[in-house]
């Protein structure tokens, strides 16, 4: 199975990311608009994984998420990775306990690759995926401008969980299959 690991957003917060995205895709001309249901922050993807790798995961996981004390993040600012005629990739950039999200992610990635997961080789740029493919009205610029500045309210990162990713119809879903308590037992 396809898999990633993450943090997910309670109702409120997806609902708020929603409604900056309808504001963003009503200045669009086209693009591939996430559906509210996915909107999360990955903090490694694994690609396809077998059910031994599962169980050494979980162990792994397990370990990272008891020697990990909860942390606040909050969501702000627009950017872009570009791609040719598009905007490759429309995100929501990540304020807050920088140091701890990337303390965890780091030991992730350790903890993962002498289990057949190599280390990423670009450096950790965490965002929120709201679009991709989206070709604007206006230059980004000014698509910035007129969307104002962009502050979510900020969360508590308590739990981490392992997704699996899939093709349903023509929609992906992503499935918690497991989910790691930080600073005790895994729930």
């Amino acid at each position: 199975m396809r898999t990633f690991i993450g943090i997910d957003f309670d109702d409120e917060l997806k609902k708020n990311i929603f409604e900056l995205q309808q504001r963003l895709r009503e200045l669009a001309v086209k693009g591939r608009w996430k559906h509210s249901d996915n909107f999360h922050l990955t903090l490694k993807f694994l690609d396809e994984i077998d059910e031994k790798q599962k169980m050494e995961i979980d162990n792994a996981l397990r370990q990272i998420s008891c020697e990990t004390k909860p942390f606040e993040l909050s969501l702000s600012g627009l950017g872009i990775f570009p791609g040719g005629d598009s905007v490759r990739v429309l995100w929501l950039g990540v304020t807050g306990d920088m140091p701890e999200l990337k303390y965890l992610q780091g030991s992730i990635d350790q903890a993962l690759e002498p289990i057949g997961f190599p280390k990423d080789k670009r450096a950790y740029r965490p965002h929120i995926t709201i679009g991709q493919d989206v070709v604007f009205k206006l230059d980004f610029d000014e698509i910035k401008k007129i969307i104002g500045e962009v502050k979510l309210t900020a969360f508590k990162v308590n739990r981490l969980f392992l997704f699996k990713s899939e093709q349903i119809g023509y929609k992906r879903v992503y499935t918690k299959i497991e989910e790691y308590k930080l600073g005790g037992e895994r729930k």
